[in-house]
């Protein structure tokens, strides 16, 4: 296996291919964080505080919170990328591992965005899409942008991002989904979308209700889940991969509440694009012909930032800049204008042989450039469009020029410090049999720890063979928990156990909250509707707080009881009730997972009636419980 491995990324080292669907990924993989960082701001006191609003534990976790979310945005950015990057991974390292989020609100992706973030430490996200690469190209201004190369990087900075965060996550499901008689029976998708609990508000029975076709994607998940490890390098087999895992997440996303889960998958694909299709894609968005040239003093440190920032977010290729000194000779339509007045403001000439001066240039810039067009637009109105002008006229007046040639230099260039480069680039250029020999050991060592995880959950738990009777084994069961901590907490590497027969068997109630208003009439607390589907904002990891801690299988008075206490504190003060003069009503239904295909089993669930089995009351900030003592009785 070592050497299959030295011999593979011997192989694909030298390899370069375009950086764009890193920087994709690098966007992705922000916005994904970014909205989560917005979710756990706003359900900050349900998932931190030990009583909502009542007992507030972190009273700092809002700042921690917006700390982490100018990182985020910095990653989107893609600004000062490698310290951003590893700011990230110890906030998700943190705030999984030392607060309530894994043990009570579980998102279902923590893991995996761990995983994920330990990656991109290594990767060139920095090179396609970011500030950073403009930041680059600003050190050495009077490089003009055509000469600035293609951004490039190893092949290898997309594949083993795929295969561990990916490939492993898959072929450990599809190991544990065996276990399951519905996956077996192909209903592995059907059965969680069928559960009042887990569905989004998308009605999704025209496919559910047909049995071939849902067995169909069933089997189809179990066969991509198997192989995707082995055959997603493969180039004829990219683009299947690509649209069954689009297809398989984008699913997920619409059909369950557990939207962050499919996002955080679905960032991953910007990986698996074809590498021509990305240079397709960008011959297919830049314009053949320019819609504007821009003419600049080449002598001017501001006239060649500013033409190095427009050209970065000119992301459509319409504008071309020339030098005036050199250029403008060519064009007739500028033969009229003196040299030295050309060079005292940008001009622009439009394809009708129109000629921009000064602000005007910068308002047919952001027209050309297309998505800048309202803001030229509000440019372009009265009195917003002499202040610009004043303001333009101050700063190219008292612009300094340097007597010197085109070549010349006033800063060195800024040093890249990321890991990527430093490991990927120079120590690989430098000793690539070494680094190709101690990067095998390294993927080796995690490919050790997920076949550790696989075989301790996925066989020896699944098959419930007993190790304490051995020493040896017994001893051997303790070392794999410990290195499944290790690998779970740094790398992301778990079980990845969702949805399986021990989660649905024996789930056959679920509970809603309602309370009595001050008119006397029941109401729902924006909760759980009354057809027992979770509504939204309390999705994602709250959803896995109610349906998968709370309500289980086996419902847990302690557990419940907690979960109700913090529901009906939160949602009690984000509507405005005064929690100790409510009445709060416990509701529960019957409702059914089979593992066999039933007709509309969706809209079954959702008819059954429901009976209030207890009441609960604050006073003065106490909480009482008036619930059976066994609720799986009932």
């Amino acid at each position: 296996m070592y050497k299959f491995i030295l011999s593979k990324i011997s192989e694909l080292l030298v390899k370069k291919v375009p950086a764009t669907g890193i920087g994709i990924f690098r966007i992705l993989y922000g916005l994904v964080t970014l909205q989560e960082i917005v979710f756990l701001y706003y359900f900050n006191h349900l998932i931190f505080d030990p009583i909502p609003y009542i007992d507030v534990e972190f009273p700092t976790i809002t700042f921690f919170l917006c700390l982490w979310g100018i990182i985020a945005s910095f990653i989107v950015l893609g600004f000062r990328y490698q310290l951003a990057v590893t700011c990230n991974y110890i906030f998700w390292i943190v705030f999984v591992n030392f607060t309530t989020m894994q043990r009570d609100f579980d998102g279902g992706f923590d893991l995996f965005m761990i995983g994920a973030g330990f990656f991109l430490l290594f990767m060139p996200g920095d090179k396609a899409f970011s500030i950073d690469n403009l930041r680059y190209k600003l050190s050495t201004p009077f490089t003009h942008y055509k000469n600035h190369p293609p951004q490039t990087v190893s092949v290898l900075a997309y594949y083993l991002p795929l295969a561990i965060c990916l490939g492993f996550l898959y072929f450990d499901s599809s190991i544990h989904k065996l276990f399951a008689e519905h996956w077996r029976n192909g209903l592995g998708a059907w059965l969680p979308s069928t559960q009042p609990y887990y569905v989004s508000a998308i009605d999704m029975s025209f496919l559910l209700n047909n049995e071939l076709l849902e067995k169909a994607i069933g089997y189809t998940i179990l066969v991509f889940q198997f192989t995707f490890i082995f055959l997603f390098t493969h180039r004829r087999l990219r683009p299947v991969y690509l649209f069954v895992g689009i297809g398989l997440h984008l699913g997920i996303t619409l059909s369950l509440n557990i939207y962050p889960f499919g996002m955080g998958m679905l960032a991953f694909y910007s990986l698996l694009v074809p590498f021509s299709w990305w240079r397709s894609i960008g011959k297919l968005t830049s314009t053949k012909h320019p819609a504007l040239t821009v003419f600049y003093d080449q002598l001017c440190p501001l006239c060649n930032r500013t033409v190095l920032i427009l050209n970065h977010f000119d992301i459509f290729k319409c504008i071309d800049f020339k030098n005036a000194q050199d250029y403008a000779a060519q064009y007739p339509a500028l033969a009229t204008i003196s040299p030295e007045i050309l060079l005292t403001d940008l001009y622009a000439l439009d394809n009708n042989n129109h000629v921009y001066s000064g602000l005007d240039t910068y308002i047919q810039i952001g027209l050309k450039m297309r998505y800048l067009f309202f803001v030229s637009m509000i440019l372009s109105l009265p009195g917003i469009y002499h202040i610009a002008a004043k303001k333009y006229r101050r700063i190219a007046d008292t612009r300094i020029r340097i007597p010197c040639s085109s070549q010349c230099a006033i800063s060195e260039e800024l040093q890249n410090n990321s890991l990527y480069h430093r490991f990927f680039e120079q120590l690989a250029t430098q000793k690539p049999k070494a680094y190709s020999r101690k990067l095998a050991k390294i993927i080796t060592a995690l490919l050790i720890l997920q076949i550790n995880s696989s075989i301790h959950y996925g066989i020896i738990y699944r098959l419930d063979i007993d190790t304490h009777n051995n020493a040896v084994i017994d001893a051997l069961s303790k070392g794999s928990n410990a290195l499944i901590t290790v690998s779970q907490t740094f790398f992301g590497i778990a079980p990845h156990a969702l949805y399986l027969h021990d989660h649905f068997t024996g789930y056959d109630r679920i509970l809603a909250i309602t309370y009595t208003d001050q008119n006397g009439a029941e109401q729902w607390l924006p909760f759980v509707n009354p057809q027992g589907r979770l509504l939204a904002p309390n999705w994602g990891r709250v959803h896995s707080m109610w349906a998968n801690i709370a309500v289980t299988p086996t419902i847990n008075n302690v557990r419940l009881q907690k979960f109700i206490m913090k529901v009906t504190a939160f949602w009690g003060q984000k509507i405005g009730l005064n929690l100790n003069n409510t009445v709060f009503h416990i509701k529960l239904k019957k409702i059914d997972a089979p593992t066999h295909w039933v007709s509309d089993q969706l809209h079954l669930n959702f008819s059954s009636p429901w009976t209030t089995i207890g009441t609960v009351t604050w006073t003065n900030n106490v909480i009482s419980y008036n619930l059976p003592h066994n609720i799986n009785s009932l």
